[in-house]
């Protein structure tokens, strides 16, 4: 039997049949492939496009093309058996993971893909904790099941390995490498099919020499299922299966409750094991009436707002971008309805605003609605003031909800205009970039006047630089790359004493703390109070650590950042008059960077994990390449005539690395970076550093 299914007409769904997923992987496993395969299968698009030849629908940005990556997290929508499928194709390169981080914030679902072949890649892992870290429910699709050595088994054994997540496989492969044709699935029992020129798959029963293969799959399938969910393993017991409703049920539940993740495969290039996957998303993914009530704040409280239209309107806002057509705002809506031409109040300014336009967004193009519900994810046209993290709310029900996490950045040039009559534009360019990319900081640097734009690393920067230089018409030269390094206490102060007295006239300033300054053991701030007898008020002592804060931005070793310590306040005393949160503030600020002088304090600098691949023959140069730019080898592993090799290296030191791995491995060495925190400078480096 030849399945043929067609997408249905766009409505506005209910909530229950809205999926908000994105599509998470490392770099080149093939996200922006799948995504495309589903527009097309879902009759979005009628014509597929392919990365390498630059004609996707989600990578439509000049750089994305020229490079073959995906660099912005790009919104489409598409609707699958009578469902809206809002979809959002993330980056899969390190430098991008705040893009990712601000998608995961707003989705509900993710798809989370591995290559058959390499299994669990370095940024795989990455975009998996945070996925973890927001809560967000997934399924996994391991793709190019067509390429020479892929193996299923070993890429399912490498999740449940190096993610610690429980792998629920549901389908077999058909037919290995240049010769897979299809999948078994393993809860109906059957073959689904996928001919040559043909754009739908056929179903029939398991082939032969498979059936025994697959009736050990899927009780191993049911073993495990019955093993995590009480109402399988009841019925397990009691009738020794289960029956394909109550698995599918079970694997709903498992997967919402991150229990287990279900496991697809195909072949998104060959256009295999897509239908499948848009099942399963349908299946197993939670829709926005899935999900708890959103939480924010208003005048203090905590409140909740349910994900139902008829409750007051609260989205957050969480990517903006410039185009020809107008400044476009990027919506998840969680509560409520908005309606084109109603005011929303920005919950953190205060400031009401127009929305001008509502659009459901296909990448680069855009249909005009007259509305977005719960559960939409749309773009609007109007906003002038609200950035990513933005809270928008009805204006009589004011409420802030919590915004995306920006990661601080690693790697900072110097820019400036190429011509002095292009500084102000420069200056806008610059302010525009940052408003678009929050993990873009601009700033001014106080001892030599540069202009320093800092990011998450250098493909970052390089992209930003380019988009100036095409977007803005802006000739820009740029300095060479540098990290950004902290400063961390080694050996802190006790009982330091700090008095803060000021008199001109009028009222004077009066504070008095004393304070214990102490390592902590991760990267951070942490400030307590431990007076007793009311000698500091609540209000004086969270502006001591307000001022504590303000300390933080320059440390004594070199003016950089201070992180990894601990400040307690245990004493202090005030004056009737002359004590303010003012002084208090002042008295904390000093005291601080007078403890700081006199502990012992050390220089961090940002450490990344190198997973690098080269010919067998070309290890031992690459070996000792590492080792001179200061890395530490914790793992190599080879086979097939390639080894992969495992390395924590300071970031300086691999700027440039690229093209010295080209040149040392002819062209065939690769390797790609994820932050792995922050490590001590050796005492000569640091010297050096210090003494530029």
């Amino acid at each position: 039997m030849r399945t043929n299914r067609r997408p249905l007409a766009t409505t506005s769904p209910a909530t229950t049949t809205v999926r908000n997923l994105g599509i998470l992987a490392h770099v080149d496993a093939g996200k922006t492939t799948i995504t495309e395969r589903i527009l097309f299968t879902t009759g979005a698009i009628h014509k597929r496009g392919e990365v390498h030849d630059g004609t996707t629908v989600t990578d439509f940005d000049a750089q994305e093309r020229d490079r073959g990556i995906t660099i912005f997290a790009a919104a489409v929508s598409c609707t699958w058996d009578g469902h809206r499928v809002n979809l959002i194709d993330t980056p899969g390169h390190v430098d991008f993971s705040d893009e990712v981080e601000r998608s995961l914030r707003v989705l509900d679902g993710a798809v989370a893909v591995f290559d058959a072949v390499a299994g669990v890649e370095p940024q795989s892992e990455s975009v998996w904790r945070q996925a973890d870290r927001h809560g967000v429910p997934r399924i996994a699709f391991v793709n190019k099941l067509d390429r020479a050595g892929a193996d299923l088994d070993t890429a399912v054994a490498s999740i449940r390995e190096r993610l610690g997540a429980v792998p629920l496989v549901v389908q077999l492969p058909i037919g290995k490498e240049d010769a897979f044709t299809g999948v078994v699935d393993l809860l109906e029992m059957r073959s689904l099919l996928w001919r040559a020129g043909h754009d739908s798959y056929e179903t029939g029963p398991v082939p032969e020499p498979l059936r025994e293969e697959a009736q050990q799959r899927r009780r191993l399938l049911e073993e495990t299922v019955a093993e995590l969910h009480a109402d399988a393993l009841e019925e397990f017991c009691a009738t020794s299966a289960l029956t394909g409703q109550t698995l599918a049920r079970a694997l709903r539940e498992l997967t919402l409750r991150g229990d287990g993740v279900v496991v697809l495969c195909g072949s998104a290039y060959r256009n295999r094991g897509v239908e499948p996957l848009l099942d399963a998303v349908l299946a197993y993914l939670p829709s926005p009436a899935d999900m708890p009530p959103v939480r924010g704040t208003a005048d203090g409280e905590e409140q909740e707002r349910a994900p139902d239209p008829a409750e007051p309107f609260a989205a957050l806002a969480f990517k903006v971008t410039a185009t020809p057509t107008g400044r476009l705002t990027y919506l998840r809506v969680y509560a409520g309805t908005l309606r084109k031409g109603e005011s929303v109040l920005d919950a953190g300014t205060g400031r009401t605003e127009r929305v001008g336009r509502i659009l459901r967004v296909q990448a680069d193009r855009h249909e005009e609605r007259e509305e977005a519900v719960a559960g939409d994810i749309v773009a609007v046209i109007g906003l002038k003031a609200a950035r990513a993290g933005t809270t928008l709310c009805a204006p009589g029900a004011p409420v802030v909800l919590e915004p995306p996490t920006v990661a601080d950045p690693v790697v900072s040039v110097a820019v400036e205009a190429g011509r002095s009559s292009d500084t102000g534009r420069l200056s806008s360019a610059l302010a525009r970039l940052a408003e678009e990319d929050p993990s873009l900081v601009v700033r001014s640097d106080p001892e030599t006047g540069q202009t320093v734009l800092s990011g998450m690393g250098e493909l970052h920067l390089e992209v930003a630089v380019e988009k100036i230089r095409s977007g803005h018409g802006v000739e820009v030269v740029v300095g060479r790359p540098q990290v950004s390094y902290r400063e961390t206490v080694v050996r802190g102060v006790t009982g330091l004493v700090h008095r803060h007295v000021k008199q001109e006239g009028g009222a004077g300033q009066f504070a008095h703390i004393v304070i214990d300054v102490e390592p902590l053991e991760e990267v951070g701030f942490e400030f307590r109070s431990t007076v007793v007898g009311g000698r500091v008020p609540q209000e004086y002592a969270r502006a001591v650590e307000a001022g504590c804060r303000d300390a933080l931005a320059e440390g004594p070793l070199g003016g950089f950042p201070v992180t990894g310590l601990r400040v307690t306040l245990t004493d202090g005393a005030t004056h009737s008059k002359d004590s303010s949160e003012m002084a208090f503030r002042a008295a904390g600020r000093f005291a601080l960077r007078e403890a700081l002088r006199v502990s012992t304090v050390e220089l961090l600098e940002p450490v990344v994990e190198v997973t690098v691949t080269v010919p067998e023959d070309g290890v031992g140069g690459v070996l000792g390449d590492l080792a001179a730019r200061r890395g530490r080898v914790s793992g190599s592993t080879s086979g097939s005539g390639t080894a992969v090799i495992t390395a924590a290296v300071p970031l300086a030191e691999l700027f440039g690395y690229a093209s010295r791995l080209r040149g040392r491995t002819q062209g065939r060495g690769a390797f790609t970076t994820r932050p792995a925190g922050l490590s001590p400078v050796p005492a000569p480096v640091a010297a050096a550093l210090l003494t530029r």
